[in-house]
Formats: structure tokens, C-alpha cells, sequence
């Protein structure tokens, strides 16, 4: 059965970090995208980043968050990370991660990510 379980989540203030961690079973990051989602109370889920292995390895950010958030994995773990940095209220969100058959792109439509951990809460105050 294939599962992703999120921890790292919390309250953190504006300009702190944290750092998500997403440990996966059931399959392995070197057969999928892995993909950051994260979804604010009467707002879209947002793709924040992702993750391939693929043609030599790729990763993309969502402009929200580019030069802020770096994703990385650990394929021997199983675990995709993602790194939050300066962080702003405006993050405020549930965080999820996510795996996909598609290539990494943050314009893949999250209908397209297969597998979904259970989100973790990020609060982020001025």
C-alpha cells in the first residue's frame, strides 16, 4: 500500500524556518515526481514545488516561493523534504505532499498527483 505520512509542521514566526518532511512507503521516490502542495483557508491548492529524478533531475518552485523553499529528497529514506525559509504569514497553510507518473513542473494539475500524504499545519505569525 502506498503511503505518505507529513511531519514537521507548526507555529513558527515571520522570517523562522521549518522544515517538512514527507517519508513515503510503498513505493519509491525513484519511480515518481514528488510534488509540495499547500492550501490556505478560501484559497486553491497552490503548488509550491517539486521534485524528478528524471532526465538527469529536475526541480521547480512556484514564484510564491522561489529563492525561499528548497525541495530535496533522500531516496534511501524514502523522504522528500522541503526547506522553508523567511517565512511569511501569507504561508500560512496545510501542507501536502504529494507523488505523480508526470514529470516535475509546478503547472501539473494536482488531479494529476496519484498519491497525497494527510497534510501538515504551517501557522506563520508577524
Amino acid at each position: 500500500e502506498v503511503q505518505l505520512v507529513e511531519s514537521g509542521g507548526g507555529l513558527v514566526q515571520a522570517g523562522g524556518s521549518l522544515r517538512l518532511s514527507c517519508a513515503a512507503s510503498g513505493f519509491s521516490f525513484d519511480d515518481y515526481g514528488i510534488g509540495w502542495f499547500r492550501q490556505a483557508p478560501g484559497k486553491e491548492r497552490e503548488a509550491v514545488s517539486c521534485i524528478s529524478e528524471g532526465d538527469g533531475g529536475t526541480t521547480d518552485y512556484a514564484d510564491s516561493v522561489k529563492g525561499r523553499f528548497t525541495i530535496s529528497t533522500d531516496n534511501a529514506k524514502n523522504t522528500v523534504y522541503l526547506q522553508m525559509d523567511s517565512l511569511k504569514p501569507e504561508d500560512t497553510a496545510i501542507y501536502y505532499c504529494a507523488a505523480t507518473y508526470y514529470f516535475c513542473s509546478v503547472t501539473v494539475p494536482s488531479n494529476e498527483y496519484s498519491y497525497w500524504g494527510q497534510g501538515t499545519q504551517v501557522t506563520v505569525f508577524s
